[in-house]
């Protein structure tokens, strides 16, 4: 079941690894829901190229803004792996709800997800400010 049927593109550095993480989540005796989220929605995932992923989709450790629909305040974050997670600094976890949420989406994109109390909210992709994909884009393109 996926969170939103706001599409969703990952790259195939990204996808690969997230799977990884996802089925390892699934093996646990009790599956965590946020292994089922991120599962879901590497499913429905379009899998492209790090090279072929657009700079305004947000990937592993992309710093970006999004509008939250906790606060209705416009916030800074890095999607990051777990265990380096700190939201003191804005670095949120992909095995979160809201680390999958936003993976994968869009600048102007919107998400519907649920907290880990299952409450649904709503956050907005307001811009992608730099994702690592496109940094490698830029070195492998000079001389």
């Amino acid at each position: 079941m996926s969170l939103s049927e706001a599409s969703v593109i990952i790259s195939t550095a990204d996808h690969a690894r997230l799977r990884r993480i996802a089925s390892a989540g699934m093996r646990i005796r009790r599956v965590p829901p946020s292994a089922r989220w991120l599962e879901a929605e590497l499913d429905r995932a379009k899998v492209v190229s790090p090279a072929n992923l657009p700079e305004n989709v947000i990937s592993m450790h992309s710093i970006f803004d999004f509008q939250d629909g906790i606060t209705d305040q416009v916030r800074r974050a890095t999607l990051v792996y777990p265990g380096e997670e700190d939201q003191e600094v804005g670095r949120i976890s992909v095995l979160s709800p809201l680390g999958s949420a936003l993976i994968g989406l869009a600048e102007g994109q919107s998400m519907q997800w649920r907290g880990a109390t299952g409450e649904r909210w709503t956050l907005r992709v307001i811009q992608v400010i730099r994702h690592p994909e496109a940094r490698q884009k830029d070195v492998s393109a000079q001389p």
